[in-house]
């Protein structure tokens, strides 16, 4: 708030490791940067606002800054094409002059003891740091003579940008957003809407958006193949284990019971659904799913032993019921200090993930000690089931 009050600061606020990783992304430390391409940098600017005032009243955008365009002092040397001809100077001659005359050319290397010294060719500070003595400076004529600068070209002193940034060779300004308290795909589909129904592009003027949504919906759809390809490997290695596809489905059950409970915790948290989230649910598929090993197993263990329907579901239960808790709370614990401080810096991406692991770990416990044996002992009464016995 206080630095909102400084006229020109344009400041956004963040973790380290969410600035480098957006600015890799966008080129910009910020969720979202607009870029926008054309040729006149003063029109580009006022563009640039009217796109700011167009979206900085959505939910959840915050942080919404114009690249500011700061002006220096410069003096511009620009070519008389027609005193040029008539000296006989042609344009590439003109441009060497100007660029080794101010810029400099290095000529050689000078080595003195032991130590480098680049000789460089240019026109003495006297000429250089006036404007009235760049206008003096002289420049040879096809017929040898010597005129000054002046006479072929217009020297003036103006205003300028202090840098232009360019992007596959066109100019452009990047007007930038955060998003807080709110999923960054749905306020990009709102900015898009805005701008799409209130700013009038001129012709020879674009904008590319970019930013985190970009990569975050390649990586869903990434996701989101890979857990349905750990599900049906996660269901191929049990069906081999058991040789029974019933038992394979009833262990599979712990997928929806861990599922819930990561759900209610996105929805009591963040309420969004980000990368970390779903490599949180992942996760949860290969704990949620050793729960339901180590009452299977134990189950047939007890059956084939000869034990009875109602004693193999109590006594199954009861003796894993310590292996299962040892193994939630394990987990639980190591979690629970990323889960609450998610706020430090480096926890943006583990904190979403550990709170996702939480929440199903808890609802998957509790849930598998009853859901599972109901449903083993149902199946069992109906005769569906095969009772192998694991090797």
């Amino acid at each position: 708030e206080t630095l909102a009050r400084i006229p020109g600061i344009a400041f956004t606020v963040g973790q380290p490791l969410g600035h480098r990783i957006d600015h890799m992304l966008s080129g910009t430390r910020a969720n979202i940067a607009i870029k926008l391409f054309g040729t006149d940098l003063n029109r580009m600017f006022v563009i640039g606002n009217q796109i700011k005032n167009t979206i900085v009243d959505i939910e959840g955008l915050v942080d919404v800054n114009v690249d500011q365009q700061v002006e220096i002092p410069q003096i511009q040397i620009r070519a008389n094409r027609e005193m040029l001809a008539y000296y006989g100077i042609g344009i590439e001659q003109f441009n060497e002059y100007v660029d080794v005359a101010f810029g400099g050319e290095k000529l050689a290397d000078i080595y003195e003891a032991q130590r480098s010294f680049p000789l460089i060719l240019r026109l003495n500070k006297d000429y250089t740091e006036t404007i009235e003595g760049i206008r003096s400076t002289l420049i040879d004529t096809h017929d040898g003579k010597k005129v000054p600068l002046e006479q072929v070209a217009d020297i003036v002193s103006v205003s300028g940008p202090s840098s232009i940034s360019r992007e596959n060779v066109q100019r452009k300004i990047v007007i930038s957003a955060n998003v807080a308290e709110r999923d960054l795909r749905g306020v990009v589909e709102d900015i898009q809407k805005n701008i799409n129904s209130n700013i009038e592009l001129p012709e020879g003027y674009r904008i590319v958006y970019g930013g985190q949504f970009e990569s975050e919906a390649k990586a869903s759809r990434t996701l989101m193949l890979t857990s349905i390809l750990a599900i049906l490997t996660i269901f191929l290695l049990l069906f081999q284990e058991f040789k029974d596809f019933k038992l394979a489905g009833i262990i599979l059950l712990n997928l929806p019971l861990a599922l819930i409970g990561g759900v209610f915790s996105i929805y009591f948290t963040s309420g969004i659904l980000s990368i970390p989230a779903i490599i949180g649910f992942i996760t949860l598929f290969g704990i949620a799913t050793r729960n339901g090993i180590l009452l299977i197993s134990n189950y047939q263990k007890l059956q084939k032993e000869g034990t009875s329907l109602n004693e193999t579901v109590m006594k199954g239960s009861t003796d894993r019921l310590n292996a299962i808790l040892m193994t939630a709370l394990t987990a639980a614990l190591a979690l629970i200090p990323l889960a609450l401080q998610g706020d430090l810096s480096g926890n943006e991406i583990q904190s979403p993930m550990a709170k996702v692991i939480l929440g199903g770990l808890l609802t998957s416990t509790l849930l598998n000690i009853f859901i599972v044996p109901i449903v083993y002992s149902i199946l069992n009464n109906r005769g569906i089931i095969n009772n192998t016995v694991l090797n």
